[in-house]
């Protein structure tokens, strides 16, 4: 499941900066970068809303207490602030590579439904281009938070999501719920999180092969494959209880 994003707007206007000086020496002063050329003023719109976010931080703060500071010290008070920033970016991204995998999880489930086969081929053309263009609009967004990964994590990845693959796109949607508990019970041999415990079958076994390449995964793809099957099960178990 698979995507990666980079935003690269058409009109960007580099920020500008300038130096100062004054008695205690070096003073950094920045300005929030211009988004402009919407029509309507739309951009400008669109930077006061998240202006808070946008604005740089500044060396030369006014405040009396950060101003007798030394400009060391303002220096890594400032980084700190970027740190954070960059941080809950990377949380904001994830989240946001979680629902496109959902979406894209979603869309191989209906290319797979068993219920195609009845419709005519008028019916099921008509359908199929339909989901195709879902999937190729869902195919331009583009999103990427790198997780760094060795060679053997990266086979590790590869095989867990070849067999979540084969479950999505089994034609039995109980025998694909099945394998999918399975799945989910071995993953609670490494994480006891009560935000998927009701899911979990203590009837049924786990899948050793699973939790295998599971293990070999790190940590933060190994959360996100529970979060992934956490998802198809209760897709698996509402279609089933249909049936």
């Amino acid at each position: 499941m698979i995507p990666t994003a980079r935003f690269k707007p058409d009109n960007f206007q580099q920020a500008t900066a300038s130096v100062e000086q004054d008695d205690d020496g070096m003073e950094v002063d920045t300005v929030a970068p211009d988004f402009g050329g919407g029509p309507s003023g739309s951009s400008g719109a669109a930077v006061a809303g998240s202006s808070s976010w946008m604005v740089m931080p500044r060396v030369d703060d006014s405040n009396t207490h950060w101003h007798s500071k030394p400009p060391m010290e303002r220096f890594i008070g400032i980084l700190d602030q970027l740190d954070s920033k960059v941080e809950k970016l990377r949380k904001e991204a994830l989240v946001l590579q979680e629902k496109k995998d959902f979406l894209a999880m979603s869309v191989d489930l209906l290319r797979n439904n068993e219920y195609l086969t009845g419709l005519d081929e008028n019916e099921r053309e008509e359908i199929n281009c339909y989901v195709q263009r879902i999937s190729g609009r869902l195919s331009t967004v583009e999103l990427s938070v790198c997780t760094v990964r060795d060679r053997a994590q990266e086979d590790s990845l590869h095989h867990v999501n070849s067999l979540i693959d084969a479950v999505i796109s089994g034609p039995d949607s109980v025998l694909s719920r099945m394998r999918c508990q399975q799945f989910l019970n071995a993953c609670s041999t490494s994480d006891s999180s009560a935000s998927y415990s009701e899911l979990l079958d203590p009837t049924m076994c786990s899948d050793k092969k699973f939790e295998s390449a599971l293990l070999g995964c790190t940590l933060d793809d190994q959360k996100t494959i529970k979060k992934r099957l956490q998802a198809l099960l209760t897709y698996l178990t509402q279609q089933t209880v249909v049936q």
